[in-house]
């Protein structure tokens, strides 16, 4: 089966003002996001990619566009499947404020539990989400062979459900997980069971640096803004 290249979205404009973006349209990316997107060619440039898909959100249409100017005759999709969870009424708040949410706890450590109000449970996230590569595997399969390679561009939040569900990882240990803004995660389906081959690759380790203040106790609903 195919090897699934796995991009978030470079940082964004809510990223920097720590605002948990979800589906609220007009969130682009800021002038370190395109950037991160303008390097994406390069380092993919080995990978002979056979499918692009994309979430519908801005953030990840301009994230691919350098990648799809570069290769003019790559195949591009939107699935709203790979699209941001549904935060509901949890849009577009600070996450400073939500953190006071008693909802915020479940989140953290139980979030097979969790529903954002007026919007989708974080269960129903990740079985849309491996739903849609299931069926983008067997697609890429059939129309490209067995060894072939093809991209989705999706969301901190997704892409952390995926790999939960490639290890076999209950949801409740997925926010165990990190993926920066612009990163790769790579996963090899075979017949018997998925492999993860590269978890959250950006390709610089200055998030790794020590920094003043303690590092975060809690993951960063919808994923973090990366190395400042």
């Amino acid at each position: 089966m195919p090897t699934l290249i796995l991009v978030r979205h470079g940082r964004s404009t809510a990223n920097t003002s720590a605002v948990l973006a979800g589906r609220t349209p007009g969130v682009a990316l800021d002038e370190r996001g395109a950037a991160q997107a303008a390097a994406l060619p390069g380092r993919l440039a080995e990978l002979p990619l056979a499918e692009a898909v994309t979430s519908p959100l801005q953030r990840c249409r301009e994230t691919l566009r350098p990648l799809l100017d570069a290769r003019p005759g790559l195949p591009v999709h939107t699935d709203e499947r790979i699209g941001e969870c549904d935060y509901g009424d949890w849009s577009g708040r600070k996450l400073a404020e939500l953190n006071d949410e008693p909802l915020m706890e479940v989140v953290q450590t139980h979030p097979s539990a969790a529903a954002f109000p007026g919007g989708e449970s974080m269960r129903a996230m990740q079985t849309r989400a491996a739903e849609a590569v299931r069926e983008w595997n067997a697609r890429v399969e059939r129309d490209h062979g067995a060894d072939a390679v093809y991209l989705m561009c999706s969301h901190g939040d997704i892409i952390k459900s995926l790999v939960a569900d490639a290890l076999g990882l209950h949801l409740d240990l997925f926010q165990r997980i990190s993926v920066e803004p612009c990163s790769i995660t790579a996963i090899r389906y075979t017949r018997l069971r998925p492999f993860l081959v590269r978890l959250g690759d950006t390709g610089d380790f200055a998030s790794l640096v020590p920094r003043q203040e303690p590092p975060a106790q809690e993951a960063t609903v919808g994923g973090g803004a990366g190395a400042p």
